[in-house]
């Protein structure tokens, strides 16, 4: 039988505090957090491989130590309110829910939203929310930050129009020769951004660039 809280330090030792991530309260949300809850029943004794972990619906979760710092680069407070775009099984939205004030957890797919729903019913400060994931979730914006869980070729500008002034977002950007991970900041009516580590994520769906033709 695993023992998954051993498992559970040692990808934190061994994956994430290695990768300078040095904010405590992400280490301890991590080891808080049981990963093995939200992988599929026949995967849980691989939950805290150095892997993206497929969750059906063809996505999956972030890898551990990019997660750790993509959360570490949003530079969260205990009163932010941040929006997780595309929670899948919602392990991103727990692990930000032990550092933010408030999390709501956008979700497209039924099946996976439910799944999401069940994991965080124990999370009082988590709200999973059902729609298109391009459109974000105006309903509780502004948000302090918006963390998209997954990789993506755009950035609505939806999403920059539900971030406070000053508000941060992070993803990771495909389609590109290098893909990166990215944190915007909005400023004013500008969204600027910038890479801050290479990273490779699961395509969320519906953020693909529409295809230029050539002539």
């Amino acid at each position: 039988m695993t023992d998954f809280a051993a498992a559970r330090r040692h990808m934190v030792d061994g994956q994430v505090r290695t990768a300078d991530v040095t904010d405590h309260r992400i280490i301890f949300a991590m080891l808080e957090v049981p990963r093995e809850r939200f992988v599929p029943p026949d995967a849980t004794a691989l939950a805290y491989l150095d892997l993206a972990h497929p969750v059906g619906g063809g996505r999956c979760l972030l890898k551990p130590v990019v997660l750790a710092r993509l959360i570490q680069a949003a530079d969260l407070a205990t009163a932010d309110r941040v929006l997780v775009v595309g929670c899948a099984t919602g392990y991103s939205a727990a692990v930000i829910a032990h550092i933010a004030g408030e999390v709501v957890a956008l979700e497209q797919d039924a099946a996976l939203a439910a799944s999401a729903e069940a994991a965080l019913a124990s999370q009082p400060n988590a709200t999973v929310v059902m729609g298109p994931l391009v459109d974000g979730w105006p309903q509780n914006a502004p948000y302090d930050a918006i963390f998209v869980d997954g990789a993506v070729e755009l950035v609505p500008d939806a999403f920059r129009k539900q971030l406070q002034d000053g508000g941060r977002l992070v993803c990771v950007l495909g389609g590109r020769p290098q893909p990166s991970a990215m944190l915007y900041r909005r400023s004013g009516e500008e969204l600027g951004g910038r890479a801050i580590f290479d990273a490779a994520a699961a395509a969320l769906p519906g953020f693909a660039k529409t295809p230029a033709f050539a002539f």
